[in-house]
C-alpha cells in the first residue's frame, strides 16, 4: 500500500491492511468490504489490537475505491452507509 493518502498512517497499522489486502486479494467486491471490516473489528477487539479512527477509516475506503468503475463506487458507498448506521 503505497498510496500517499495513507503516508501518514501507523507503520503497524500499513502492516496489518496488507496483511489484509493480501488475504482479500482473491475476493470480488461485494465480499471485499464486508471482509476489511470484519477484520478491523476483529483486530480491534484483540489484546493490543489497533484502533483506525474514523478519519482513517475514511482514507482507506477511498484509497478502495480508486480506480473502481461507478457502480463499484457506488456498491461501496451503500455498505459504508449500513456500516455507519450499525456503529
Amino acid at each position: 500500500m503505497n498510496n500517499p493518502n495513507l503516508k501518514g498512517m501507523d507503520p503497524e497499522k500499513l502492516k496489518m491492511l496488507n496483511n489484509i489486502a493480501n488475504q482479500g486479494s482473491q475476493k470480488g467486491m461485494n465480499e471485499l468490504m464486508p471482509f476489511l471490516m470484519s477484520a478491523v473489528s476483529q483486530n480491534k477487539n484483540q489484546p493490543g489490537g489497533l484502533d483506525f479512527s474514523r478519519q482513517e477509516m475514511d482514507t482507506i475506503i477511498e484509497v478502495l475505491k480508486m480506480g473502481k468503475s461507478p457502480e463499484e463506487v457506488s456498491r461501496i458507498n451503500r455498505m459504508m452507509q449500513i456500516v455507519k448506521m450499525m456503529h
